[in-house]
């Protein structure tokens, strides 16, 4: 009792001592499209739950990126935009966020089934490691502020991986609530997975990000970049993963657009 009444102090003496400035919340609230439809409570929420993460995590620029108050904002509260109803003990182990100033190239060394190792060398926009941190390109990420497109948004992609490897690894299957079915989620989620890869083995015009087939981490990662960029087209498609996610995130991005927040 006594450790939860002295961390309850400490989050209000950071919330007293380092509230984010107002015209820089005010500015990131009214010039991004993804908080348009919060209501004031939720945006007081999130802005409560970005200026703690800012003071937990952090945050480190390479290549001489300096991190500058209004990035590590921006980084946070897109990051916080998926914990909003959940709660920010579940980045409890991501403590590191790396920034890029641009994308950055990662050397990779694959077996094939005979053993043989293949080395290749990939550009990314974002990466997020099990038990490590999250890496973040802040030109890819300035850019989906800067215009909304639907579907993609490095931010939320890499942060939906650590909230996927909760469990231990990125499988696609986060840690579910007690009102959740975890079959019913591995139903939804296999046959919305499988649906895209006949499609593309098909040559057929795939219903979102075609890299979402490339793996159930990824299936996960890019609907939940549609759920809050594109949630119309996410339901559209996928109404049974839209769903499933309404009830892991607690959220309803459609009743935002729509203007209805019950």
């Amino acid at each position: 009792m006594a450790f939860k009444w002295l961390s309850h102090l400490h989050t209000r003496y950071i919330l007293h001592r380092h509230p984010i400035p107002h015209e820089l919340w005010h500015r990131l609230m009214r010039d991004n499209a993804l908080f348009h439809g919060l209501t004031s409570v939720e945006k007081a929420h999130l802005r409560e739950l970005t200026t703690l993460f800012l003071h937990q995590k952090n945050f480190k620029g390479t290549q001489g990126f300096e991190i500058t108050l209004n990035i590590g904002v921006a980084i946070s509260a897109q990051a916080c935009l998926l914990i909003l109803h959940l709660g920010l003990e579940y980045y409890d182990e991501c403590d590191d966020i790396i920034i890029y100033p641009g994308a950055f190239k990662v050397a990779r060394q694959t077996p094939d089934e005979m053993g043989l190792v293949s080395h290749e060398a990939k550009v990314l926009a974002g990466e997020s490691w099990l038990q490590g941190p999250v890496i973040v390109s802040w030109d890819a990420s300035f850019a989906e502020m800067e215009k909304t497109m639907p579907g993609h948004n490095v931010v939320l992609h890499e942060f939906a991986h650590k909230l996927d490897m909760l469990n231990g690894r990125a499988n696609g299957m986060p840690p579910l609530h007690r009102n959740m079915v975890r079959e019913v989620w591995t139903k939804v989620f296999t046959e919305a997975f499988e649906h895209l890869q006949t499609r593309l083995e098909h040559h057929q015009h795939p219903e979102i990000n075609e890299y979402a087939a490339t793996s159930p981490a990824e299936f996960f990662a890019v609907t939940t970049e549609y759920f809050f960029t594109a949630p119309t087209k996410l339901r559209r498609h996928f109404p049974k993963v839209f769903t499933q996610l309404c009830l892991f995130y607690r959220q309803n991005p459609i009743k935002w657009q729509s203007g209805s927040f019950s």
